[in-house]
């Protein structure tokens, strides 16, 4: 095993350099969905798929790890997307009638934590055109955008406007063209007088350059009317009256016809011919969901296939009075007709098809559908036009996400035991192989692949199946196979597509912690409800029976009513459970409150678990309750009602809140004067500490246990160490228990048993109880071996994965609430040290975590270093076991109360490198930027997780030479 150096501290100079060579922050990606997406736009030539969003953020996808992001200074909503195809450039329309340019520049090598790096390639806004209002005319509106179109040639710029005028601008300059700008008088003069009857032709609302004859557009408006407009001439060749309300237009390929969709859900088919004339009807027209009044079509796309039928593809068009609220997608191709039916709105699609113009067909080999939130990809060239799974962009919130978890290493076993659980996957390229948990509300946890840039679906663990529910999988399943249960075929033929889903069956599936041993394989998956579910990964499908305690957490405690929900009800036969995580054992917490803290050791099959009213030990492998204890306060009032009772005394609070404002009123002025005495008393106080002020042991909730830890460490004497549990609450208590575990430390059997396996039990004695004066909640303990280190993960040391820890020097604890960080000795628990964090008033410790930081220039040297995120969104870290402040980061905005609840570190992590084997150790976090997004930040100046493409483009000559080809040799931007 590679053992690594810890040095001593130097002066100062050497430890601002040492700082450098450990710390750097830096926030490297986002992984999920876009957040309220707007536009969406395709590169056929080099594969890349644009997304812009409400908030004028700009994503590019390419292969999976391919990822570039712009952002638009002002936060305006992104409505149409244009890539100038093979350049690496794509103009962007926003919501304020502006018009920007960007481009994918290779940036200069930079220094990051005294190392250099090479230069990452970045989406940059190089021009940007606001156009001008018309001469007289003092309101905007005329010329408001409506419609980009970027001719094939790419050097102009087709704008349609709400005034019904044409603009046209030279690109990449984005200046106007001389002489080319088509006001709408131009086009009214050209009308037969039965079809002007001197109404406007409204905006225009499509813009579609001929398929075979360069610069020769169809301009469609508001009205109906449709003209073929010649550049070269400045003149129509061709008019075609439509009497419906214009939606959108799509050339066919040959460009011999056209179709127009329409607000009243219909569409109609247009023959182009040679001669200057006025076409007063199409050549066809059609309302596919008629004669009821239907919804308009809002897009529409026609592509030849070899098979001779064309492939119709349609958004909207629903009849109003019976489907008017479903967001649907219509594939037709001669009788195959299939309505995809998602569950949020339609924003844009187009399909991947053979753009060259030598072949006579389309083919149309996949459908993409940007939805409001997801991506859904159709496999066109299959019979039924199944879905597609997609190597990114996967929505994390197809349900609610309620807690996460990440897990660094992850060994190749389980690695691979997982891939061969599920039915699919795509494996991305990789350093090192780490998972991410999710938690829904749904009471499913997924499993992600967060080796890479991109964020891999891997899999999917449901426990609903455990519980009986309103809607139940099973029955519904049953449902389908049964042919004499089923229905008569629906008309429209709906097809369920996507997998976003914002309703819970039952509120109370909802997971709220998990915890996973990577190398026993055993997760523990705890929910709203008070239920705690341990699995153990098998490789079959099982049919067996799931083993199930009841824990009262209340020990019949008199004076206590629980009165929020009920717990689930268990089923009394589950279905098979597939190969994967398969539930052994269920513990129930009574009262069934929502389970606050969860802690797992697997070498000793222990489980610790705490809720509002107490905490719990139990032993896994023996099926056997160890320990219960009860933390309610007597004026835990809200402890009794739980999150989703619906029966709570509004006089009561009531009550409660006048209380508190006559006694805040009554003594506050008497607590200031107090304070400040105190303050006045103790100089010695740091200017950037501040002094705490002890919290009322009668606050609501003063109950809830927010850790749980177990350590192998000395809590009896100086002599014997042992397997022990620590549990922190929310009024600063902390309970520490030695346990009795048979074959671990100074364990021994149990006397009511003999010398079997069988006979032994685990005991618990406790053996500290500590009140923090302040009185602050208790977010984090842990257990330092004598050199100050964090003690191995269970399974680390006995392997020889970690190196064991020193058990021939005294042992410490280190207690991290809300107000401060403190370090007791062991096993008297006296104060050797602490800091007192803040420098801001209202500053509160929200997350803490020990990791490893290996030097960027060293790499025999580390540091272990203890992080903590405030209340605040920022990051302080200290040293170890000092509590010595090193740097501050600021990470997450303090108005962004959900990225910090949400944000989770990762544990400390082993890299590969790419020409030689060295262990590399770095550290990350993650946090909810959006519902649907993570965003990913580093504080290591070694290791960071950030996209690193090779991009290859088809430039214009007045491109910069480093801009022509841009090359990391880490990822591709095509697919294979």
């Amino acid at each position: 095993m590679m053992k690594f150096r810890f040095r001593r501290q130097g002066t100062d100079p050497q430890r601002e350099k040492i700082k450098q060579e450990l710390f750097a922050f830096n926030k490297t990606v986002e992984h999920g969905f876009p957040h309220q997406p707007s536009a969406l736009a395709y590169d056929p030539k080099l594969q890349f798929m644009a997304i812009g969003t409400k908030s004028g953020a700009i994503k590019i996808y390419g292969a999976p790890g391919v990822e570039f992001t712009g952002l638009h200074k002002d936060t305006t909503a992104v409505t149409q997307i244009h890539f100038l195809s093979g350049q690496g450039r794509l103009l962007s329309l926003l919501d304020d009638n502006t018009i920007h340019l960007w481009e994918l520049v290779g940036g200069n090598p930079k220094e990051v934590g005294g190392v250099r790096r090479e230069g990452v390639v970045s989406l940059q806004e190089v021009n940007s055109y606001n156009l001008p209002g018309r001469p007289g005319i003092e309101s905007c509106s005329a010329t408001r955008v409506t419609v980009l179109l970027l001719l094939k040639s790419c050097d102009l710029l087709c704008i349609g406007t709400e005034g019904g005028g044409a603009y046209f601008l030279e690109v990449p300059r984005l200046s106007l063209k001389d002489n080319q700008t088509l006001l709408q008088d131009e086009i009214s003069q050209s009308l037969p007088d039965e079809y002007r009857c001197g109404k406007a032709l409204g905006p225009v609302e499509s813009l579609q350059e001929h398929p075979q004859q360069a610069g020769k557009i169809l301009i469609g408006y508001s009205r109906g009317l449709v003209v073929l407009w010649d550049l070269s001439t400045r003149h129509a060749d061709q008019l075609f009256l439509g009497k419906q309300q214009l939606e959108s237009l799509v050339w066919e390929r040959s460009g011999n016809l056209f179709v127009s969709s329409h607000n009243d859900g219909g569409y109609s088919v247009w023959a182009v011919t040679s001669d200057q004339s006025c076409n007063p009807l199409p050549v066809s027209s059609t309302i596919p969901y008629g004669p009821f009044p239907c919804k308009a079509i809002n897009k529409i796309l026609w592509r030849t296939t070899q098979s001779g039928s064309p492939l119709l593809l349609y958004s909207g068009g629903m009849p109003r009075a019976t489907y008017g609220d479903r967001h649907c997608l219509t594939i037709q191709q001669d009788k195959d007709h299939i309505t995809l039916d998602f569950t949020s709105r339609v924003i844009d699609f187009f399909t991947v098809h053979s753009v060259e113009q030598e072949k006579e067909f389309d083919d149309p080999s996949a459908l993409v559908v940007l939805l409001e939130e997801e991506l859904v990809v159709i496999d066109l060239q299959t019979p039924g036009w199944p879905s597609l799974p997609t190597p990114y962009l996967a929505p994390l919130h197809s349900s609610a996400i309620t807690c996460s978890c990440h897990i660094s290493n992850v060994p190749p076993k389980l690695w691979e035991r997982l891939i061969n659980a599920v039915f699919h996957y795509i494996k991305p390229f990789s350093l090192q192989q780490e998972l991410l948990l999710t938690g829904h509300e749904d009471g499913t946890v997924r499993f992600w692949d967060a080796s890479g840039v991109a964020l891999t679906p891997l899999y999917k663990l449901s426990t609903a199946n455990v519980f009986h529910t309103d809607c139940d999988p099973s029955d519904s399943q049953d449902l389908n196979d049964d042919p004499d249960m089923q229905q008569e075929e629906e008309w429209p033929p709906f097809k369920k597509v996507g997998c976003f889903d914002p309703y819970s069956d039952d509120p109370r599936l909802g997971i709220q912690k998990i915890s996973l041993c990577k190398y026993s394989n055993k997760l523990v998956v705890a929910g709203t409800a008070g239920q705690v579910i341990v699995f153990g990964l098998s490789d079959e499908r099982s049919d067996h029976l799931l083993d199930v305690s009841v824990m009262d957490l209340l020990q019949d405690r008199e004076g206590f009513t629980w009165k929020g929900h009920d717990r689930l009800d268990l089923r009394l036969k589950p279905p098979p459970f597939p190969p994967g995580f398969q539930p052994l054992v269920l513990v129930q917490c009574m009262p069934p409150a929502s389970v606050t803290a969860v802690a797992l050791h697997a070498e000793w099959n222990l489980i610790a678990f705490g809720t509002s009213h107490g905490f719990g030990l139990f032993d896994y492998h023996r099926r056997n309750a160890v320990l219960a204890r009860c933390t309610l306060h007597p004026n835990d009032s809200l402890a009794m009602e739980g999150p989703l009772s619906r029966v709570k005394s509004l006089k009561k609070s009531l009550r409660q809140s006048f209380r508190r404002i006559r006694k805040s009123r009554v003594s506050g002025k008497k607590r200031v004067q107090e304070a400040n005495a105190a303050l006045a008393e103790h100089e010695d106080v740091a200017p950037v500490q501040r002094r705490i002020e002890p919290r009322s042991a009668d606050d609501s909730l003063s109950g809830v246990v927010r850790c749980l830890c177990f350590a192998d460490t000395f809590l009896r004497d100086g002599t014997h160490h042992g397997p022990t549990l620590w549990a922190g609450t929310n009024s600063g208590s902390v309970y520490a228990y030695a346990l009795e575990v048979p074959g671990a430390g100074s364990g021994r059997m149990c006397e009511r048993g003999g010398v079997n396996e069988a006979g032994m039990c685990v005991e618990a004695v406790l053996g500290k109880e500590i009140q923090l004066m302040h009185r602050a909640p208790v977010v984090s303990i842990s257990v330092l071996d004598g050199q100050g280190k964090p003690l191995p993960d269970p399974y680390e040391a006995s392997q020889d994965l970690a190196s064991a820890p020193d058990m021939t020097n005294a042992h410490s604890v280190l207690i991290a609430s809300e107000e401060q960080l403190k370090v007791f000795s062991l096993p008297k628990v006296s104060a050797k040290t602490k800091f007192k964090l803040t420098a801001h008033e209202g500053c509160r410790v929200r997350k803490v975590a020990l990791v490893i930081f290996s030097s960027a220039t060293q790499e025999d040297y580390n540091e272990h270093t203890l992080v903590c995120l405030t209340n605040l969104g920022d990051m302080h870290l200290f040293n170890m076991p000092g509590l010595r402040p090193q740097v501050r980061y600021d990470c997450i905005r303090k108005e962004d109360i959900s990225g910090i609840a949400s944000c989770v570190f990762t544990k400390t992590g082993q890299g590969e490198n790419m020409s030689t084997l060295f262990t590399v150790f770095s550290w990350a976090g993650f946090y909810l930027v959006s519902p649907s997004e993570y965003e990913r930040f580093s504080l290591s100046a070694k290791v960071i997780t950030e996209p690193l493409c090779s991009v290859l483009l088809d430039r214009l000559l007045d491109c910069k030479p480093c801009c022509q080809e841009i090359q990391t040799p880490y990822f591709t931007s095509t697919f294979e």
